[in-house]
């Protein structure tokens, strides 16, 4: 079982509050969320009520129907700069698990430019874990996604196609196709993850 520390605990129940806020302020009830957004009514309670920490594809869904871009989620405040800055110790780390801890997403995330708002890239660092192929779990979103490995070996798998992605690989590809990672070798990967969305 993978331990949440406190830090990601709030980080996930920033998520949840402000998912819920948005969506009184628009007048929306949790089940015309859910459908404009293709996800189970209990999923999205889950989520606001803190018991699930979105992955990335999924708070995109959740941010495109709701009219905010990703960012949203991360700062404090939503503004526009000229440039931002964000030190590494500001930086904090998902939880490796969705849907009220039974489903191991198989990676942790950390947003690298939360403080700017209305931008059309979201960059992360990604950990990925090790897993065995059948245990790999895959999503879609909209956009197009960048990836560059700075350590280890992975596994990426995309429709019925597949390739493996050495330290200083690089990879370019439509994310609106199903498409899920996994370390290979013995130690997890870390990789630079640029996603592009069309809507901000």
């Amino acid at each position: 079982m993978v331990k949440t520390n406190q830090k990601d605990r709030n980080y996930s129940l920033t998520i949840g509050r402000r998912i819920r806020g948005l969506r009184k302020n628009r007048a929306l009830t949790i089940k015309e969320l859910a459908s404009s957004v293709g996800l189970s009514v209990g999923l999205i309670s889950q989520i606001e009520n803190e018991q699930v920490t979105p992955a990335i594809s999924t708070l995109m869904k959740i941010s495109n129907s709701l009219g905010v871009d990703i960012t949203y989620f991360f700062q404090t405040e939503e503004r526009r700069e000229l440039f931002t800055v964000v030190s590494e110790k500001e930086r904090f780390t998902s939880s490796r698990r969705d849907v009220g801890g039974k489903l191991d997403l198989g990676y942790t995330y950390e947003s690298l430019a939360f403080k700017q708002a209305k931008k059309h890239m979201e960059p992360f660092i990604v950990t990925f874990d090790l897993k065995e192929k059948e245990d790999m779990v895959f999503f879609g979103h909209e956009g197009e996604e960048f990836v560059y490995i700075m350590e280890g070996k992975a596994e990426f798998c995309i429709d019925d196609k597949s390739t493996v992605l050495e330290e200083n690989d690089s990879l370019y590809f439509d994310s609106s196709k199903l498409h899920g990672y996994r370390a290979m070798g013995s130690h997890p990967c870390r990789a630079l993850v640029v996603v592009y969305n069309k809507t901000p």
